[in-house]
């Protein structure tokens, strides 16, 4: 079985070196690129499996590298990581509603990014489900019966909180952004906007129990839905 393959687009050489050092030590292919043309440059030359993508470089912004990817049909499904300084917060919640997959904060450590390769890396390699029922954890959602069920017990959620969570759930442990979630929800709640949200996802946790802290609030952008940590896989 052929390595995965990683393209790095960091024009600080040094931290793209690091990156890739530890790439290789976990059996990972690293490809680099210290700006927007050497990116697409590579582009032409191969498909990566990923791309760990920088939103400061000297030619080009990493957003609008972005932009270009999902735009292109050769590139759209290629899943891209951001990473970005905190400063560029109000940028990262940006490259998420063009489609990045999810995002690290810089300084980071090398053992959550690796943890966040393999998550994306594992999401994307999932087949689409077929069925009408969803379940992470303990939560359990039937499209069908239009219900939810937390360790087996009905939850009473209004339309708002369920299109909340159906929206998490179609896409475990990928940032949803509070816009997204807005624009996601506009069959019967155009209205909603901003901290709006954050009203309802509290009253979606309360509801929810022992499996609220599912639900993580990722500062500054959004909120994600992931498995319980006892259930994530090691390595």
């Amino acid at each position: 079985m052929s390595k995965q393959q990683i393209l790095i687009v960091e024009d600080e050489q040094e931290i793209a070196a690091l990156i890739a050092l530890q790439l290789e030590r976990h059996g990972y292919t690293p490809i680099q690129a210290h700006d927007g043309k050497a990116t697409f440059e590579r582009l032409t030359e191969l498909v990566p499996d990923l791309i760990l993508l920088d939103l400061m470089l000297p030619d080009i912004s990493g957003l609008d590298i972005c932009k270009k990817l999902k735009e292109d049909d050769a590139t759209k499904n290629i899943p891209i990581i951001i990473v970005s300084a905190l400063s560029e917060e109000s940028d990262v919640v940006i490259g998420l509603e063009l489609g990045a997959s999810d995002y690290v904060p810089k300084p980071f450590s090398t053992k959550i990014l690796l943890a966040r390769i393999r998550a994306v890396l594992r999401r994307e390699a999932q087949p689409e489900s077929t069925n009408n029922k969803m379940s992470i954890g303990e939560i359990i959602m039937d499209e069908n019966r239009h219900e939810v069920l937390c360790k087996g017990v009905p939850l009473q959620l209004t339309p708002t909180e369920y299109g909340i969570l159906f929206f998490l759930m179609s896409r475990p442990g990928f940032v949803r952004t509070r816009d997204q979630i807005t624009q996601s929800l506009h069959g019967h709640s155009a209205s909603l906007v901003g901290r709006t949200i954050d009203v309802h996802v509290n009253s979606l946790r309360r509801k929810l129990g022992e499996c609220a802290d599912m639900i993580e609030t990722v500062r500054g952008v959004g909120y994600r839905i992931v498995k319980p940590h006892s259930e994530e896989p090691r390595g």
